[in-house]
């Protein structure tokens, strides 16, 4: 089989397509034909060395990707949950693992593989995982909100998500939509607000143009319940001024910034709560909790991708697999995949 692999932390460069040996699936594992590879930031970062000197080698050949889809071909002893045939999306997949989804066979923990629902197509599949869990995590930690979502967990809530336009902005716009919430979005340009407002946005703040805190003020005068947040350096003062009392921001990244300065006294009276997450230590419960909720909304066509739903896609062949992970590092706009097989 064909599989892109990487001896070494570096550049794209170090990205080279091989041959290897298809794996068999071991006691609860399961063995996935791959036809969409979904590139994310971590993707090309863990290549590059974020978690060690670039240029360090590693141990045997990786094969880079968490995310992906496509049908399973054979199960490990224990396995019953899935059998050859179904078809499913993958997360976490090359997580403390060498196998990720960047080849054409895939052999991963059963737990880590879900069945793709009827009508939910491959490109959507791929596009899950990282973004989406992340997003469902993030709507699922306030204090006083749900645990999971459902049609009308969030009803009667206000969510602001920053940077509505990326991939995962974009799950968090769907899911908080699905869910029953009025959900904002911060945007920076025209092109964005469109995309935030195709995955469905009821309201967009262009934070370059506007009055960011008044604008959303005026859309909740009671203030917003939960942020979804890519960057908290440089949106920490707005989120203090739009926040309602018990308010929670779920930090998932920190886009454009290094440390976070927070005005303590202004917090205290909003009963304010910052919540950071990484989806790659959550837990498998929460993981667990994620993949039900989202095959939920997938079964209730919740969760669309392409320009049209706002998550405009990008498609690389296998042997481009370095050209794909330089557009997620130089800030493409939609979701980025590469087509490994037929569907």
């Amino acid at each position: 089989m064909r599989a892109v692999v990487y001896s070494e932390t570096g550049g794209p460069d170090v990205l080279r397509l091989v041959e290897r040996e298809v794996a068999e699936p071991g006691p609860g594992e399961v063995r996935v034909r791959v036809v969409f590879s979904g590139v994310n930031p971590t993707d090309w970062k863990s290549r590059a060395g974020a978690s060690a000197r670039r240029g360090a080698p590693v141990t045997g050949e990786i094969v880079p990707n968490q995310d992906g889809s496509g049908v399973v071909d054979a199960v490990g002893p224990g396995v019953d949950r899935l059998a050859p045939g179904d078809r499913v999306w993958t997360y976490l997949s090359a997580h403390q693992r060498p196998t990720g989804t960047a080849q054409e066979y895939t052999v991963l923990p059963a737990e880590r593989v879900v069945k793709l629902p009827d009508g939910a197509s491959f490109e959507v599949g791929a596009s899950l995982g990282v973004p989406a869990m992340t997003a469902h995590r993030a709507l699922t930690v306030a204090e006083d909100g749900p645990s999971r979502l459902a049609p009308g967990a969030l009803d009667g809530r206000t969510v602001l998500v920053a940077g509505g336009a990326g991939a995962v902005g974009h799950a968090a716009i769907q899911l908080a939509r699905w869910a029953g919430a009025t959900v904002i979005t911060t945007i920076s340009g025209t092109e964005k607000a469109a995309l935030a407002t195709a995955a469905g946005a009821h309201h967009v703040v262009n934070y370059r143009e506007d009055d960011a805190a008044a604008a959303i003020r005026t859309i909740a005068p009671g203030g917003v319940h939960q942020v979804v947040e890519v960057s908290p350096s440089r949106n920490a003062s707005l989120n203090q001024a739009v926040l309602a009392n018990h308010g929670v921001v779920a930090v998932y990244a920190n886009d454009g910034g290094a440390g976070v300065t927070l005005d303590v006294a202004g917090h205290f009276a909003t009963n304010v709560r910052y919540q950071f997450l990484l989806l790659y230590t959550v837990g498998q419960p929460a993981l667990d909790a994620a993949a039900e909720d989202l095959t939920r909304a997938l079964e209730d066509g919740a969760l669309p991708v392409g320009e049209e739903h706002g998550l405009p896609i990008r498609r690389y062949a296998l042997e481009q697999t370095g050209d794909a992970h330089d557009a997620v590092a130089n800030g493409a706009v939609g979701k980025v995949l590469v087509e490994v097989g037929a569907p």
